[in-house]
């Protein structure tokens, strides 16, 4: 069984409720018709029923419950959400009220901020900047979270590195040049994540283009102070840097470049420096190894509302509603 097969198997049991917004997109509804038939998750399609199903053609979705804004009996509830949580922002029931309407991203978030779904996933159709902005504002970060991040489940065939393959890399689609605080609360959440998605050992290395000193930089500085933050703020976990791709990931090559890192040549947690180095460093790995890139799944919001690659394919789709599952369950 594949890795992707093992979270969906854990989804199943303990059946989330899950929003897609991106109706209008026919690998979203493919998505749907094998989530629903596979009892990965149940769903919410935001829409008309009635052109939802005629879209779909042959596929089944009648398993899914069909929320259509422009005729929504809880419609005044969700206005008051919405307004709640933009009110320090002034947002009037009128404004909440035309968002709604006019924005299924808006309208999905708030289902998640009103506890009639467990997490919602969008991002075929809009660009990341659009579902993280709905998240951000309606569903808001966690309780005691500094900084919200996101991270790529990689899955890498034919690999002996990281867990058979299996890595987390962050961040890749949120925050463009982390300070030392914040790459350090970036490495701890992602640590967080690999646990929950894996259930083994998050072993983190902070990538950088040195090792252990050999290049003298201000961007090493960088790295270098976020591992002794990193450190301070997560006791136990195995953590190191700054260190070179190579360096974190392949045994012989961390044993000569840094001997004495428990870390080095066993990561299975990259923390990438800057959003570049992760954006570019999880595509060369999906597109030149043929990887499986789960992602950007967010991680630090109150509840999960995870983004997709625009080039993404339905089954990469499906494999995101069952990671945001998993991450919802962990609400319980």
């Amino acid at each position: 069984m594949g890795f992707i097969d093992q979270v969906k198997e854990r989804a199943k049991t303990n059946k989330k409720t899950i929003v897609l917004p991106e109706t209008g997109d026919m690998r979203t509804l493919e998505a749907a018709h094998k989530v629903l038939a596979e009892g990965i998750a149940d769903l919410v399609l935001i829409g008309n029923k009635d052109a939802i199903l005629q879209a779909a053609g042959d596929l089944d979705l009648t398993k899914a419950q069909f929320v259509d804004p422009s005729d929504c009996a809880k419609m005044d509830v969700y206005i008051d959400t919405l307004v709640e949580a933009r009110k320090k922002k002034g947002m009037t029931p009128e404004e909440a009220k035309k968002l709604l309407l006019s924005d299924p991203l808006f309208f999905g978030a708030t289902l998640v901020k009103a506890g009639d779904a467990d997490g919602m996933v969008a991002g075929a159709v809009n660009a990341s900047a659009n579902v993280l902005r709905a998240a951000l504002q309606v569903v808001k970060t966690a309780p005691g979270v500094s900084v919200v991040s996101t991270f790529f489940l990689m899955v890498v065939p034919d690999c002996e590195y990281g867990s058979n393959g299996i890595f987390v890399f962050a961040d890749c689609g949120l925050n463009q040049n982390p300070d030392p605080e914040q790459l350090a609360a970036i490495a701890g959440s992602s640590a967080g994540s690999f646990r929950l998605l894996t259930g083994e050992e998050p072993i983190v290395a902070m990538l950088s283009h040195s090792s252990k000193g050999s290049a003298s930089h201000a961007d090493v500085d960088k790295v270098v102070e976020a591992t002794i933050i990193a450190k301070e703020n997560n006791p136990g976990l195995k953590l190191d840097g700054e260190l070179q791709l190579d360096a974190a990931i392949v045994p012989s090559v961390g044993s000569s470049k840094a001997p004495d890192s428990e870390v080095a040549g066993k990561a299975n947690v990259l923390v990438f420096p800057d959003l570049d180095a992760g954006n570019i460093g999880y595509k060369l790995v999906q597109r030149l190894a043929r990887a499986e890139a789960y992602g950007p799944v967010t991680q630090g919001i109150a509840k999960p509302v995870n983004d997709l690659s625009r080039g993404c394919s339905a089954d990469d789709i499906v494999g995101v509603v069952a990671i945001t599952a998993v991450q919802a369950s962990a609400n319980d």
